[in-house]
């Protein structure tokens, strides 16, 4: 059990770590305690080793402030991105560094019994392998697809452990805290506090990859709904007459016609059909270089590319007409695996807009396209160790204990 004092100097850390730089008055206002208090810990964290003066704030007329910053190489986060085919695996350090290659792991989970051990064995050999000590990694923080349930550390799409939660299976195989949580959340919780949503209050981020998922800032909190499951953007049924089998079982949803997927298996059928594009000569056999062969032929002038991605930004466009409509953000972040593409959404997108939107509601609000790209699961999975890490080891025991001083 830690002690309020280190419970207060992980406190500090988790600030350093969102915010980079601060000054010991930044971080007194930050924690609500008093100034004498705040610099007598971070003059501790400094003997430790642990924070660095790294230079002076901008001047505002008195005397420059101190700025202070995490040591990046103190501590180590093993970060995972679960998609629904590829599992990704990184060591980060506390700039978000990786400190070694990032490994890849073909892990199907739908109707895969093999995923869960598959994972579990997979993670214990890479931190072994890593030769870093155990007593420097912070936890294991594991950004996954499906309905996962933050409280009870439990995912009821995929990765069904054969006893006890996910966390609590993964937590006795690897010795170590171990958190789960949506992809989409937790993209957006990344782009609130690291990205392009900073500085915002309101801001609704979409992860555009396999499926079409969203993760919602409400009121500058990450909003989950009454059980843990709100953002299912994919499915909200926009295209009830394509009758398109979505990945959830039901047709017209939004993912059908806007995914990921769904960008591959059109241009699958216009190379069938005869079209015109340097695609006719690609491979389309792995699903990740099929969509960056896609890309690159857009981002290079193809035509049938980025007629692709032209058709699709509309019909997300269609999606986010609804959600400009309903929550009046304002912010909108295209994040995930498929902002690889960049400023092609961003017309197709403003004209859904444009036709499907009362211009007084949407006149305030901003679409970017986020600059993570695919990286951003990876650096996810590490923010919800860091966003968890002042009551972490409660929540490696019982994720509903949560401890403050």
């Amino acid at each position: 059990m830690l002690s309020k004092e280190d419970l207060y100097k992980r406190k500090l850390k988790k600030h350093l770590y969102f915010e980079n730089k601060l000054s010991c008055a930044d971080l007194s206002l930050l924690t609500e305690k008093s100034l004498p208090f705040t610099t007598r810990f971070i003059n501790e964290l400094i003997r430790e080793g642990s924070v660095v003066e790294t230079g002076l704030a901008n001047s505002t007329g008195g005397r420059r402030a101190q700025l202070y910053s995490l040591k990046a190489d103190t501590n180590y986060i093993v970060s995972v991105a679960v998609d629904q085919f590829i599992t990704n695996v990184a060591i980060l350090d506390l700039h978000n560094h990786t400190v070694r290659p990032t490994e890849e792991i073909e892990l199907p989970l739908k109707n895969n019994p093999e995923a869960t051990p598959g994972l579990k064995d997979f993670l214990a050999d890479f931190i072994k392998r890593s030769g870093i000590e155990k007593s420097k990694i912070i936890g294991v923080g594991i950004s996954m697809p499906g309905f996962v349930d933050v409280k009870k550390g439990i995912n009821h799409s995929f990765l069904i452990p054969p006893s006890g939660t996910l966390e609590e299976y993964l937590q006795n195989a690897l010795g170590l805290p171990v958190l789960i949580d949506n992809d989409s959340s937790l993209i957006g919780l990344v782009e609130y506090r690291l990205g392009a949503g900073r500085h915002y209050k309101n801001v609704m981020v979409i992860n555009i990859g396999w499926g079409v998922g969203l993760g919602m800032i409400l009121n500058g909190e990450l909003f989950r709904g009454n059980n843990g499951f709100a953002g299912e953007f994919s499915h909200i049924p926009v295209f009830k007459d394509n009758h398109k089998i979505c990945s959830c079982g039901k047709t017209g949803c939004l993912e059908t016609e806007t995914s990921l997927i769904s960008i591959i298996e059109k241009a699958k059928e216009g190379i069938r059909n005869g079209k015109a594009t340097i695609l006719k000569d690609a491979h389309f056999e792995n699903i990740e270089d099929s969509f960056e062969a896609i890309v690159d032929a857009a981002l290079n002038g193809d035509t049938f590319a980025v007629e692709l991605f032209s058709e699709a930004g509309y019909n997300l466009g269609l999606g986010i007409a609804i959600l400009i409509t309903l929550m009046n953000p304002e912010l909108i972040v295209l994040s995930g695996r498929g902002a690889a593409a960049g400023k092609l959404w961003l017309a197709p997108i403003q004209q859904a807009i444009n036709e499907h939107c009362i211009p007084k509601i949407a006149e305030d609000t901003r679409v970017t396209v986020s600059g993570f790209h695919e990286k951003v699961d990876i650096i996810g999975a590490a923010a919800l160790i860091m966003e968890n890490y002042d009551s972490l080891p409660a929540l490696s025991i019982n994720r509903n204990i949560i401890k403050t001083i």
